[in-house]
């Protein structure tokens, strides 16, 4: 009989892998259980994280098995027979009641006693070369307590790796939240069946570590995923083959209408990215210092003071991004935009200023009646003033606030941070897995923004405002990636290696 398949690395994000939450994982796998024989899934998950953790630890000759008091913890007592069989010391620290497992979970202490594995409840004195987390998994709902927190303890104390099964113990499936205060941090997480969404988002990157994933021999390519990650193909829809015959025109124009007074570095940065994204135009209308030259260093970009006043007609054939650097003095200009720019991108201060203006938002909300397409590019605080909530309610859950802002505004919905989320108002939903802390500087997402239109413009005028902005997002991440990724990233630095991203790729032409 051939091996089962190897786990599949989930990095650095180039597949558009389905993500399943915690009810629709559950409901594949009762369907699953009800196709295979007793333990039979068990069996393969225990054999998978064995497999796993001798790759990613192939000299540690100690290894800790923290098991629960559930199906997870039965997972891991079939690893530690098996890491056992290989020849390594193996300790389990069971933490639960032997008497109460689950029928597979019991079957599974049964052969890990039989097999010699050392067993108990206490929790190792001394070092371990690779600590296993499975503790508790997809079933936790609640703040770990006790014995399974303390056992989480002492995973993150010592400087041996740790691999979680499944998912890190004390960390929401859903939400990418810890549960309370403690949360396994692993070096490495083996997801089993399904991949989670909040593996990817809120601080699921943090506690996940390096993400596998092993199906354990179960399709479930027939349940609808309600999200999914971002990949480089979507890079590649939203930037098709360039024909020979273009021109300028053929790829849009984009106009930038931001930079108040002593802030027209934003607009500049978002000018310069929608151009290197592309787009065969680029206006700039600063709005706090009509005076202010453009870059020499980038003379392709077109100062328009005023722009925003033009006729209906002129605002009609540009992509507009209007917000980055924006200030108090976005408010006059927000009524025209809202009112005639069928394609429309609003970051920061244009943001703010309908969070506080009920008119505002009911513009905003009005555009999708008329075809009107809008891209708004909160980060978590943006998306609580428009939500009427706090920062810490929208990270407890990034994707429900996404998904109810799109909603609310009839709009597509960027919800900037780790394991960025992109939301459209009929409920699809992207996150993206892309990305470090390098973005986290001042300037980066006047980049995003500015990209995100550069994109748009190149497509049809009635194009997918979610395809550029998952576009935008995912190469925004990926330019941050590399070697260097302790380095300080600059925004202008930035714009520069997006651009030359896709070739690398072998994207374009």
């Amino acid at each position: 009989m051939s091996p089962p398949p190897l786990p599949q690395r989930v990095a650095p994000g180039d597949e558009r892998w389905p993500l399943y939450p915690a009810a629709a994982s559950r409901a594949i796998e009762a369907e699953a259980l009800a196709r295979h024989a007793p333990h039979a899934l068990m069996a393969r998950a225990g054999f998978a994280a064995a497999r796993l953790a001798l790759a990613l630890a192939p000299h540690a000759q100690r290894i800790w098995v923290a098991a629960g008091p559930g199906n997870n913890g039965g997972d891991g007592l079939v690893a530690a027979a098996h890491l056992h069989r290989a020849g390594r010391s193996v300790q389990i620290s069971l933490c639960g009641d032997a008497q109460r497992l689950p029928p597979d979970a019991a079957q599974a202490l049964a052969d890990a006693r039989s097999a010699g594995v050392a067993i108990g409840s206490a929790l190792p004195e001394g070092a371990f070369d690779l600590g296993i987390d499975a503790l508790l998994g997809l079933g936790a709902a609640r703040a770990p307590q006790g014995a399974i927190a303390a056992a989480i303890d002492r995973l993150n104390a010592g400087p041996a790796p740790c691999l979680a099964v499944d998912l890190p113990s004390g960390l929401h499936p859903d939400t990418g939240q810890p549960l309370g205060a403690q949360a396994v941090r692993a070096t490495a997480t083996l997801a089993l069946l399904t991949l989670k969404p909040g593996l990817f988002t809120g601080a699921g990157r943090d506690h996940a570590g390096s993400i596998w994933l092993d199906a354990i021999g179960v399709d479930s390519a027939g349940w609808p995923a309600p999200a999914r990650l971002a990949g480089l193909q979507d890079l590649r829809d939203a930037l098709p083959p360039r024909l020979h015959a273009s021109h300028k025109g053929s790829f849009g124009d984009v106009a930038v209408v931001g930079g108040a007074a002593g802030m027209t570095g934003a607009a500049r940065l978002a000018a310069q990215a929608a151009l290197a994204a592309g787009a065969g135009r680029v206006f700039v209308d600063l709005l706090g210092d009509a005076g202010a030259g453009i870059d020499p260093s980038r003379p392709e970009l077109m100062l328009r003071p005023g722009w925003w006043r033009s006729g209906a007609e002129v605002l009609a054939r540009s992509v507009v991004v209007c917000g980055c650097g924006g200030g108090d003095a976005v408010a006059e200009v927000l009524p025209t935009l809202l009112a005639r720019c069928p394609r429309l991108v609003l970051d920061a201060d244009a943001l703010n200023r309908i969070a506080d203006d009920e008119a505002l938002r009911s513009r905003l909300a009005a555009r999708a009646a008329r075809g009107w397409r809008t891209v708004l590019t909160p980060h978590p605080l943006e998306a609580a003033r428009l939500l009427r909530s706090d920062a810490a309610a929208v990270q407890a859950d990034r994707l429900a606030a996404a998904c109810t802002l799109a909603r609310d505004c009839a709009g597509v919905v960027l919800l900037k941070g780790s394991g960025t989320v992109i939301a459209a108002a009929d409920g699809r939903c992207v996150v993206n897995p892309s990305g470090n802390a390098r973005l986290a500087a001042g300037g980066s997402g006047d980049v995003l923004a500015g990209w995100i239109g550069g994109l748009w413009a190149q497509q049809p005028p009635h194009g997918d405002a979610e395809r550029a902005a998952v576009a935008a997002a995912w190469l925004h991440g990926r330019a941050a990636e590399g070697d260097d990724a302790g380095v300080a990233l600059r925004a202008a630095d930035l714009i520069e290696r997006m651009h030359s991203l896709p070739a690398q790729l072998g994207i374009g032409g």
